[in-house]
């Protein structure tokens, strides 16, 4: 018993990592497409992205038209030179998606683990345990999917750029330049180098002589950037074409509007970056922050204060937070979008996406600091705070954590015996169904539209569309799908600020206001008339609507009934209208 307790002292974070990870894996590989994954901002966007590249060979083509909105040149869509979107290509998407998943927590697990190891050298069998469990913590945050390892790798960034100040030799150049491999520029890109230039003008500063390793550096991250994601670059820089980044109206805050973001920032998870920290790091964080500078006090130690790590590590969040306030104000916006007029429309309020990591770092420093005790009382009183830390994140139901929505609406339907309103990953895409649909009409690339599902629905099943959700297309093209949209427009005033102000996602609105797009089984609508310009829509080249409800008014806009279609595993009924002649299609090639 001594020597179990022993071992467990020592090893207590391998059967918790084991575990945690363990069971994840177990839960989707038993229920697999019947999972419960996110629609938001993710299957509704870049997973039918990427099968709409499988489907017409877009991944390493150039001067293609890739058919959704129309037909949208493939540089709007991701790179090919992404592990996340690498996946997508070699392997069926639902578990191109689930290796992501676990990649994501392996790669945010490991990086947390090589970066705390480095940072304390000989003193880091101490933090092991920590360093491991809240390193699982960080990689298992319910991050937006699409850049989860994007998120998840900070630590390396971090690591790779520490090897490299200390002059340990070139190849720590060639890993920097392969990182935007598992990063994106947009979301974390941008502000590494923007705070690797920092660092070199403080660097220099500091020590009086130019830090030429460093200055390197920032040149290799960029060049890696740019080659791993030159299609991003090639429509930022090279291409003159006007898109509805140009067009979209920021919220313009007050000053107790700003100061009320900074606060919701640092107290709340922000969608796509939930930390999970409110409930118990955030307490312990600031507690031990109260703590330490009343220590640092008591023992007339003031100065310090300043130098101390986690008062740091936590300034740093608070900056974040402070950055992501005042992208709300306009005067503020309008001046950053002068000084760099290629960046307009960019949201640089993304430094808040570096705070799921500082919060674990913090946390760490915080358990660091109990480790640090004499008394075994204190490691063990850290493990178990870590442990908290672990099951805090399994059991916040947040927007991206996929394992707790699984398991709760498979309890539901177990204990409920039925079925519930939310559609899993299969019945959602209902694959079987699109492809029945597909063969019935012979399909051959005619543009086509959804009414009541989500556009996303038939570009995964390789149906070319008119309408769909991306957050970078040209701007004549809202135009013309707005004279698409025109009668739900003017009667409905949300939709003039939702589509006119926003514009990302490009859909069929009901003209009385209901929201239709949502991914639940059983979806009303009051009124049963479609509102769209009919002519339009011909003139756009679309032949196909795909509905999940009985419109009423389709012959007064030109279109005929041609086929209802069902299917015993999928929860819709389509009906599918037609429109037009040979002369009017467009078809995607």
């Amino acid at each position: 018993m001594k020597k179990f307790l022993n071992w467990l002292d020592r090893y207590w974070y391998l059967p918790v990592v084991i575990g945690a990870i363990g069971i994840q894996a177990l839960v989707f590989l038993i229920f697999r497409e019947e999972s419960y994954l996110t629609v938001q901002d993710n299957l509704d966007l870049f997973v039918a992205h990427f099968q709409v590249m499988n489907h017409w060979d877009g991944w390493f083509s150039h001067g293609k038209e890739m058919p959704m909105l129309g037909g949208i040149d493939r540089n709007c869509l991701g790179s090919e030179f992404s592990l996340y979107n690498l996946f997508f290509m070699i392997l069926p998407p639902f578990w191109a998606y689930m290796v992501n998943y676990f990649l994501k927590i392996f790669l945010g697990m490991g990086s947390f683990v090589l970066l705390a190891k480095d940072l304390f050298r000989e003193q880091f069998e101490k933090y092991r345990g920590i360093a491991w469990v809240l390193g699982m913590c960080y990689g298992m945050l319910p991050l937006f999917p699409a850049y989860g390892l994007a998120f998840a790798s900070i630590p390396l960034a971090v690591f790779i750029l520490r090897r490299i100040y200390y002059g340990e030799g070139k190849k720590w150049y060639l890993a920097l330049f392969c990182y935007p491999f598992v990063s994106y520029f947009s979301y974390f890109g941008f502000f590494l180098l923007a705070y690797l230039a920092c660092a070199v003008l403080i660097l220099s500063v500091r020590k009086k002589k130019v830090q030429g390793r460093m200055l390197i550096a920032l040149f290799v991250l960029a060049a890696g950037y740019v080659c791993f994601e030159y299609r991003l670059f090639a429509q930022m820089l090279l291409s003159d074409e006007v898109t509805i980044r140009s067009t979209m109206v920021e919220s313009s805050l007050d000053f107790k509007g700003v100061m009320g973001q900074i606060k919701e920032s640092f107290v709340t998870p922000v969608f796509h970056a939930a930390s999970d920290h409110a409930y118990f790091v955030l307490p312990v964080c600031v507690a031990f922050g109260v703590f330490t500078i009343i220590r640092r006090l008591i023992k007339r130690q003031g100065k310090l204060i300043f130098t101390d790590a986690f008062l740091g590590v936590m300034l740093l969040i608070l900056f974040n937070c402070t950055v992501y306030g005042l992208y709300f104000s306009g005067g503020f916006r309008e001046l950053f979008e002068t000084l760099l007029p290629p960046l307009k429309g960019f949201q640089f309020n993304r430094t808040i996406f570096f705070n799921p990591f500082l919060w674990y770092a913090a946390f760490f420093l915080v358990l660091k600091f109990l480790c640090d005790q004499k008394k075994m009382l204190w490691k063990r009183l850290a493990a178990l705070l870590s442990c908290i830390a672990a099951a805090v994140i399994f059991l916040t139901p947040a927007v991206y954590n996929e394992f707790y929505w699984t398991c709760y609406h498979q309890v539901y339907r177990a204990v409920k015996h039925t079925e519930v309103n939310l559609l899993n990953y299969r019945e959602y895409f209902s694959e079987d169904l699109m492809e029945e649909i597909r063969e019935e009409i012979s399909y051959d690339g005619e543009y086509s539209a959804a009414y009541g599902l989500n556009p996303a629905v038939l570009e995964y099943s390789g149906i070319a569309t008119l309408d769909g959700y991306l957050g970078f297309y040209a701007q004549d093209y809202k135009e013309a799908f707005t004279k698409l949209i025109q009668p739900s427009y003017d009667r409905v005033e949300e939709w003039q600020t939702y589509y006119g102000e926003w514009g990302a996602r490009a859909y069929l609105y009901a003209g009385s206001g209901e929201s239709i797009y949502n991914p639940y089984r059983n979806q009303e609508l009051s009124d049963m008339h479609l509102y769209i310009d009919g002519e339009q829509f011909r003139a756009m080249g679309g032949r196909y609507l795909f509905s999940r409800y009985e419109l009423s008014n389709m012959e007064e806009l030109g279109f005929t009934l041609r086929d209802i279609f069902t299917e015993k595993a999928s929860p819709y009924t389509i009906y599918l209208y037609e429109t037009g002649d040979e002369s009017t299609w467009k078809i995607a090639e």
